[in-house]
């Protein structure tokens, strides 16, 4: 799995040079623990926000930059923007989104600002069928906040 993430990685990072993880700064278990902490509290903002219909506020989790990358059945989509227009095109309703589940959550941070996040999406649609995947993000802390810069959900 590691070797999948590893030119993602190096792609997200090759894209955001004022950003670049600081690769000599130690990851101690107080900063993993942190990290952890705060990136479930993202993602279940995020949840939350989905399960009113929020779809602006769910993508509040992404990194707002047009170099934020998402990777889904349709390809590659770049930019909040795009990303957030293609959310509400595939989503145009409450009956659409449905009630979001994450499961199987795997939060690995690879140093004290980069983290990758592994695990399954289910939205729960009873009128429109449900829908289920897996997913692979990585986040990074920017400005102190946790966000996601490349999203690759199937």
């Amino acid at each position: 799995m590691k070797r999948l993430l590893l030119p993602l990685l190096l792609a997200s990072m090759a894209v955001l040079p004022a950003c670049s993880p600081r690769l000599s700064a130690v990851l101690t278990p107080a900063t993993e623990a942190a990290a952890r902490h705060d990136i479930l509290a993202v993602l279940s903002t995020q949840t939350d926000a989905w399960n009113r219909g929020d779809v602006a506020g769910f993508m509040q989790g992404y990194w707002q930059n047009d170099s934020l990358v998402f990777i889904g059945k349709s390809g590659l989509t770049y930019g909040w923007q795009p990303t957030l227009d293609n959310y509400r095109r595939s989503y145009p309703n409450q009956a659409a989104m449905g009630q979001l589940d994450f499961s199987r959550l795997q939060i690995h941070p690879l140093s004290p600002d980069v983290a990758q996040v592994i695990g399954r999406w289910h939205l729960a649609r009873p009128v429109a069928g449900d829908l289920q995947g897996h997913f692979l993000l990585v986040m990074r802390r920017i400005a102190g906040k946790w966000v996601v810069v490349a999203d690759h959900s199937s």
